[in-house]
């Protein structure tokens, strides 16, 4: 046998003493009433049917119901023999406890113990009142007292079984409990990680685009317009202050989580600034609005600005396109955001997956409980991203 399954079936040392001092006590305690109610008191009866059923308490925890109908066996055999005089129940008061309170899967113990019990008093009158010589009103008297006794043993043992049964479902409702406080705080370092992922994924690609962009104008433009070159000179400028304030606002969550959180320093109404910084010779982006955008919510204000800030990083860093349209439709009840150019659209190697870019975009408009979708428009070249958030309560 391995080791592990030596361990499941050994008894701890503290249940092994347990069991030494309920073996000792058992035997002093029959001598010790035997004594005590002027019952015989010899090596030859006494004597030895207390160390059997002492001895007999050390396998208790294995096997219970062996160890009481042993126990029964030995007080009939030397209360039938006349070796001692006194007692049918009250020995074998451990070994009814033990058998009552056992509660393992598949072993009722309780019932056992009164089947037993029962069974060994009816044997007691029949035996009293035959081989006795006892009258029936004197057996009852013995026997009435030892019924009694009986039931306030395994009333004791039912209580003590129940408590141990609400000690283990109030444990394993603890550990319940543990356990999805743990899957929680693990689903919310999850989200946290993604939401951190994917500000540090648009905040970055989309400043080092505009500011590439923004340099290669200014390089073209140095000989023949420097005042054009300065500009977007000014403007790149602009771009990197922008995300260095958004990076130092994610550090400071990240430093200071307990603090509430300021207002996002992106939304809708910084897109306007977004296109005009996004703007090239190569592409012409036009912005069309509708509705009152003032009514959006902080979160979906985020994403609407963070769906067209990575849309059209992807149009500058890949579609080579001309031309650039942006929609916003606020109204009915939901956001309605659109972003489509005229680039060539490029062909997806076979077994590649979506970009982190493209993931974020999904993600964000899911978890506010929109829909989102990216491909090619269709007939021709071009790009069409599409995103509708609902905002409960909003109708314009």
């Amino acid at each position: 046998m391995d080791q592990p399954a030596e361990r499941a079936l050994a008894v701890p040392r503290t249940g092994r003493l347990v069991d030494g001092l309920l073996a000792a006590g058992t035997v002093v305690a029959v001598l010790a009433v035997t004594v005590r109610l002027d019952g015989r008191l010899d090596a030859e009866g006494t004597l030895p049917l207390a160390l059997w059923l002492g001895a007999l308490l050390l396998l208790r925890r294995r096997w219970p119901l062996t160890v009481l109908l042993l126990s029964v066996q030995a007080v009939v055999a030397f209360r039938t023999a006349g070796l001692t005089d006194v007692g049918w129940v009250w020995p074998l008061s451990a070994a009814y406890a033990a058998l009552a309170a056992d509660d393992r899967p598949g072993r009722p113990g309780l019932p056992w113990a009164v089947g037993v019990g029962l069974t060994e008093l009816a044997f007691a009158g029949a035996w009293e009142t035959s081989a006795g010589g006892a009258t029936p009103r004197e057996a009852l008297g013995s026997l009435g007292t030892e019924a009694l006794w009986l039931a306030v043993i395994l009333a004791a043992a039912t209580a003590y079984r129940n408590r141990l049964r609400w000690r283990a479902e109030l444990d394993e409702r603890l550990l319940r409990a543990d356990r999805e406080r743990s899957l929680e705080a693990d689903r919310r370092i999850a989200e946290a990680r993604l939401d951190i992922a994917r500000e540090l994924h648009d905040v970055v690609g989309h400043t080092l685009t505009v500011v590439g962009l923004q340099l290669r104008v200014a390089g073209e433009a140095l000989g023949d317009s420097p005042e054009e070159a300065r500009k977007a000179l000014t403007t790149a400028q602009q771009v990197r202050t922008e995300a260095l304030r958004d990076l130092r606002s994610l550090v400071h969550v990240l430093r200071a989580p307990e603090e509430v959180a300021r207002g996002p320093a992106a939304g809708v109404f910084e897109i306007a600034a977004l296109v005009e910084r996004m703007r090239s010779p190569e592409l012409e982006i036009r912005l069309e609005t509708t509705g009152d955008l003032a009514a959006l919510p902080a979160p979906v204000s985020l994403a609407v600005h963070r769906i067209v800030q990575e849309a059209l990083t992807n149009t500058v860093r890949h579609a080579r396109a001309s031309q650039a349209q942006v929609t916003l439709r606020c109204g009915g009840g939901r956001m309605e955001v659109s972003v489509t150019d005229d680039g060539r659209t490029p062909a997806k190697p076979p077994g590649r997956t979506a970009g982190h870019g493209m993931r974020g975009m999904d993600e964000r408009v899911r978890a506010l409980g929109g829909d989102f979708s990216a491909g090619p428009r269709g007939k021709g070249d071009g790009w069409l991203v599409r995103a509708a958030i609902p905002v409960p309560g909003f109708r314009t």
